[in-house]
């Protein structure tokens, strides 16, 4: 058994999602459990150089975690050939044209979602990444969450029965940060930042819905700004231009080929009633579940209560308590590292994987499709992307 080490360019890891979720329960945790195991048993060893403008910044982060090489200098990194992926979570403005760069030197690339701002700067990074040969992929980690995991077991094996709607309900109050402190970057409440909460959160439910429910075939949303005014970082106020709450309805065509109906709800000016701050809602024909980010919930067709609708009487039914929790069979690891082990593969032994640029595009499609419809106040179809 041998170990061979993968040099790995990290970019944007200073930010809140890069550096808990990709530098140190991903790449770091790798590390500390001794690499990526192979099908022939050997080990893939991660060896990154964290980049970021920061030098200050940089260095600390890569100290704190035994990382010995960090640098400031983006052009010398890509040209290093002794590293051969690069990643990257900085500003999604700025990413189509950093992941372009880095295919054109020779890398392979992964990156946070969005992969883009637009579906036409979208669908050109793809096209580059396809014309290099190049192994790409992008963040999808939903599809790993314990609570998903479960929903999609009970979904392979036929508890639902005919799937009839999908209901994602997401959000909680972001403070506005004259009396509490913000628990979000300021910049995701300006629009000529790269905030809103559709551009943040439809990349996430196209790739939910499309894996677990069914193919997005039009899409119908309405967003809004409900808190205009908010205070940044240092305690400043700014005016809030980005939406900070999004509701649609998407029209699905099953994976039986059966109608499907999801409805969406995000917001980031919302107090939580629900099981967890987010939760996933399935109706079907046999049973119904519900999935927060670890747990899910069961209720099949022959355990479903028979409610008494009377409006003049105190409801007697404690209708929480009516489902059967889905138990945990396995150790659920954390969902981004596991894509990162997925990725890590492919790149090495060329294992199977699909989370790819173009599945990234598919996200921002619709993106634009929810922005459209809320522009038009109509419908919008969601084609087929030619890829």
């Amino acid at each position: 058994m041998a170990t061979q080490r993968l040099g790995l360019i990290m970019h944007g890891v200073t930010g809140r999602m890069g550096m808990n979720q990709h530098l140190i329960r991903s790449i770091v945790a790798i590390r500390q459990q001794g690499g990526v195991t192979l099908a022939n048993g050997d080990r893939v060893m991660p060896d990154p150089i964290l980049i970021g403008r920061n030098a200050e910044k940089i260095e600390a982060l890569a100290k704190a975690h035994g990382i010995a090489r960090w640098g400031t200098n983006l052009d010398a990194a890509l040209a290093d050939r002794n590293d051969s992926v690069f990643f990257d979570a900085g500003t999604t403005q700025m990413r189509p044209t950093l992941l372009a760069q880095a295919l054109r030197a020779g890398k392979h690339v992964y990156c946070e979602k969005p992969i883009a701002t637009t579906l036409a700067e979208a669908m050109e990074l793809c096209q580059v990444a396809k014309a290099s040969g190049l192994k790409h992929g992008a963040v999808q980690d939903k599809l790993f969450l314990p609570g998903l995991r479960k929903l999609d077991m009970l979904r392979r094996a036929g508890f639902f029965g005919r799937m009839l709607n999908v209901r994602i309900d997401f959000g909680y109050w972001v403070f506005e940060g004259d009396l509490q402190p913000i628990q979000r970057p300021s910049w995701n409440y300006r629009a000529e930042d790269g905030g809103g909460m559709i551009l943040d959160m439809m990349c996430h439910w196209r790739y939910v819905l499309d894996n677990l429910f069914g193919q997005v075939k039009s899409i119908s949303c309405i967003g809004a700004t409900h808190i205009d005014k908010r205070w940044d970082e240092a305690g400043q106020p700014y005016k809030a231009t980005a939406d900070d709450a999004a509701y649609g309805t998407a029209e699905l065509v099953g994976h039986n080929g059966e109608p499907v109906i999801a409805q969406l709800t995000m917001s980031w000016a919302t107090r939580v009633r629900r099981d967890d701050l987010v939760t996933f809602h399935v109706d079907g024909t046999h049973g119904s579940a519900v999935a927060g980010l670890q747990d899910c919930r069961a209720q099949s067709r022959v355990n479903t209560p028979r409610p008494v609708w009377n409006p003049d009487v105190k409801q007697t039914m404690n209708f929480f308590d009516q489902w059967q929790e889905v138990p945990d069979t396995q150790v659920y690891d954390n969902g981004f590292k596991i894509q990162w082990e997925a990725f890590i593969r492919h790149v090495v032994e060329d294992a199977p994987y699909r989370w790819t640029l173009p599945e990234g595009a598919k996200g921002v499609q619709l993106v634009e499709a929810a922005l459209k419809s809320w522009k038009d106040r109509r419908w919008v179809d969601v084609p087929a992307l030619a890829l």
